[in-house]
């Protein structure tokens, strides 16, 4: 049995999907907080049990008889994550899981200023001293978190952010297929290449698509980190949030996340989402 955690969220729901297009419903699990929320796969076949990072008798019962389980990460942040991901290996072991997967993030490192790169080095040195087989997917960066770091543009006609660099934005639904295809094939022993869209842009050129498919001008304004921290705490984030929001762009002033790599479009057999198509379909959703 493969057992999905987090099937409730964007990218857990989009795998299950995707499994269920490779394997029987019985057997795929999935690990969730609400098992309301999950009904519709319960009725489709799927097992659906109760899981939560925060307490590990309920993976334990979320893993039993799982030979291999995707430990989707987190939405904590620092310790916190941390924590809850050792407690997720450490049942996915005591249930006997045969292999674990773990959805990280392209230039997983411990010293990025981007908060969740931290989080991801530290996950992957914990499943390889777990003892278990295990792979790291090398996620590129999630195409919908640039819609969230375009603050108010849509409105405003004004993307207001500090210099920034290239990002390979990639698509959660071509991630997913990905995912399933490592799942079901056993491709990738321990830390994948990374998983990315075809190109890496940056927000010059998030401004400039935006303005096309708009059509509508959607200025381009570069703001000091200073400057944009006190703009994101006008409008009430948290300090951790704004950390994180801020360490983005200049991990990406550092090329962190500019390289692009094949292995998605091969694991797919097609070209990956480009941003502009993404962004299409965002805005019409």
């Amino acid at each position: 049995m493969i057992v999905v955690t987090g099937a409730n969220g964007k990218l857990g729901r989009k795998v299950v999907e995707e499994l269920l297009k490779r394997v029987p419903a019985g057997d795929i699990g999935v690990s969730v907080r609400d098992v309301n929320k999950a009904q519709d796969l319960k009725e489709r076949g799927v097992r659906v049990r109760e899981g939560s990072f925060d307490v590990s008798e309920s993976l334990l019962h979320a893993f039993e008889e799982a030979s291999q389980v995707l430990i989707v990460s987190s939405h904590s942040l620092g310790e916190v994550a941390v924590r809850q991901h050792q407690t997720a290996i450490d049942a996915a072991k005591k249930a006997g899981v045969s292999r674990l997967l773990y959805t990280s993030q392209m230039f997983s490192s411990a010293t990025s200023h981007f908060p969740p790169m931290n989080v991801h080095a530290a996950t992957e040195a914990m499943l390889k001293s777990s003892g278990m087989a295990f792979t790291s997917l090398r996620n590129g960066f999630y195409a919908a978190s640039a819609i969230m770091w375009m603050g108010d543009a849509l409105k405003t006609g004004e993307l207001i952010a500090p210099e920034d660099g290239p990002v390979a934005w990639t698509n959660h639904s071509d991630l997913a297929e990905a995912t399933a295809v490592i799942l079901t094939e056993q491709r990738y022993d321990g830390i994948t290449p990374n998983l990315t869209a075809s190109e890496a842009i940056d927000m010059d050129r998030i401004a400039s698509i935006a303005s096309k498919v708009l059509d509508r001008p959607i200025r381009r304004i570069v703001v000091s980190d200073d400057e944009y921290r006190k703009h994101l705490m006008s409008r009430g984030l948290p300090e951790a949030m704004v950390g994180m929001l801020t360490g983005m762009f200049q991990a990406s002033r550092q090329g962190d996340f500019s390289q692009t790599n094949p292995a998605l479009e091969n694991l797919i057999g097609r070209s990956p989402v480009s941003f502009a198509d993404f962004f299409k379909d965002s805005i019409s959703q």
